[in-house]
């Protein structure tokens, strides 16, 4: 009893410790384990989470600011366990094996109930943590501010100077992808769909949204006040409730219908959701990023001037990623992108993409700003098209067939490759 009276204020400040590492810990793992929706709720919250919606928007000084203080307690910690490790190997009712017992405990002590214990905890409750941590935090790092510059600093020369020649991890290859299902599964069938899937999710990469989007012909908007009424009791064709502009076309607003759950008479408008704005040349890798950056489910595609000329949704995504041969024009239209109608003739819809379709007849297309058969018969022609025009492209010889005034015009093809061939 002696003994551990005498070591008290070494035990009291063990605790202390502990307890402050614990609290960085978990409102390392609390926070930034928020999903971007939880963040957005933040802004609304409390005086605390308030404080944590400010500490998030610069990620990089909150994080530097707890590993900080988070350096600083530990190594506090290791020390006052060495000193007191080595004042218990001098006292004379205390042997060695005792102190480094003492030491083995002291660090299992600090790794479960301080780094262990305390994030899984957090993850697990971090909304209702967030509430609780956002001020004492707010004050630890506005503590530190003065020396965020010089970690800044002393971050940028260790990367320029230890590392110089320092390069990002290369992506996958999707051999690398296929040769790993090939050794976790014996299944034939299963690996090719698998295959399929990661080819697709590849393609994301290259695939430009003007290439996936729903075409304006394709959806409804509505502009605001929206009632129940304007559905006339069908779903729209995307499965969403556009809203736009007061006073424009432009789409800035979504409800997912199939979610709705509360539904209401009049102004609909009041539950969409805001949409992102992806411009047509970017990747839908890209829009997919911005969607679940933002959390959201439909991104409003604009051309140079901000018209929206499309919308591209998460199911669209989806679509393209997990059908085995996934075309605009399956999922739009219901009908088949590309229909043989006799031995060397095709009909092909204006909205099939270039790649599809030298992919299918598996020839090199030239080089075109356009992406869709649409947009090369525009291109070509240097007008709108009409029924009969015809014009030659690359290995195809087209002939305009049908151009309605809603929905793609239909061409019929002949490949001169396969001509050639059957010659």
């Amino acid at each position: 009893m002696h003994l551990i009276l005498d070591k008290l204020p070494w035990l009291i400040a063990m605790v202390v410790l502990l307890t402050c590492s614990a609290f960085f810990s978990a409102s390392e793992a609390a926070l930034f384990y928020l999903r971007p929706r939880e963040r957005r709720a933040l802004k609304s919250g409390n005086r605390s989470q308030r404080a944590c919606a400010v500490m998030l928007a610069d990620s990089e000084r909150l994080l530097s600011a707890i590993l900080f203080w988070n350096l600083v307690v530990n190594i506090t910690y290791f020390a006052i366990i060495s000193l007191a490790s080595l004042d218990l190997q001098r006292h004379p009712a205390v042997g060695k094996t005792e102190a480094v017992a003492f030491s083995i405990g002291a660090l299992m002590l600090i790794i479960l109930f301080s780094e262990m214990l305390p994030k899984s905890l957090a993850v697990a409750s971090a909304p209702m943590l967030v509430r609780l941590v956002g001020l004492p935090l707010a004050a630890a790092v506005r503590a530190v501010d003065c020396l965020i510059p010089l970690m800044r600093m002393v971050n940028l020369l260790s990367r320029r100077l230890i590392w110089p020649r320092f390069q990002p991890e290369p992506y996958l290859e999707i051999s690398d992808l296929e040769r790993a299902i090939q050794l976790s599964t014996n299944d034939a069938q299963l690996i090719d769909q698998e295959q399929v899937v990661l080819q697709n999710i590849v393609s994301l990469t290259e695939m430009r949204v003007d290439e996936s989007m729903r075409p304006r012909m394709q959806f409804l908007s509505f502009r605001p006040p929206v009632s129940l009424d304007d559905l006339e009791g069908r779903l729209t064709p995307s499965g969403y409730l556009l809203v736009t502009e007061p006073d424009r076309d432009e789409v800035v607003g979504a409800i997912h219908l199939r979610n709705l759950t509360d539904v209401r008479h009049e102004h609909l408008e009041h539950l969409a959701e805001p949409v992102v704005f992806v411009p047509w040349f970017t990747t839908v890798a890209t829009a997919l990023q911005q969607m679940q950056s933002y959390d959201r489910e439909v991104a409003a595609v604009v051309n140079e001037l901000g018209e929206t000329i499309g919308i591209l949704t998460f199911e669209d995504i989806l679509d393209t990623v997990f059908t085995f041969s996934s075309t605009r024009s399956s999922r739009l239209l219901k009908r088949q992108s590309i229909l043989q109608v006799e031995s060397d003739v095709w009909h092909v819809t204006g909205m099939t993409s270039l790649r599809r379709l030298g992919r299918h007849f598996s020839v090199k297309l030239p080089e075109s700003k356009s992406v869709t058969v649409a947009g090369i018969t525009q291109e070509v022609l240097e007008r709108l098209p009409v029924p009969g025009d015809q014009y030659q492209w690359g290995p195809f010889s087209l002939r305009v067939i049908d151009v309605p005034e809603r929905g793609p015009l239909t061409v019929e093809l002949t490949c001169n490759t396969s001509k050639e061939m059957n010659s």
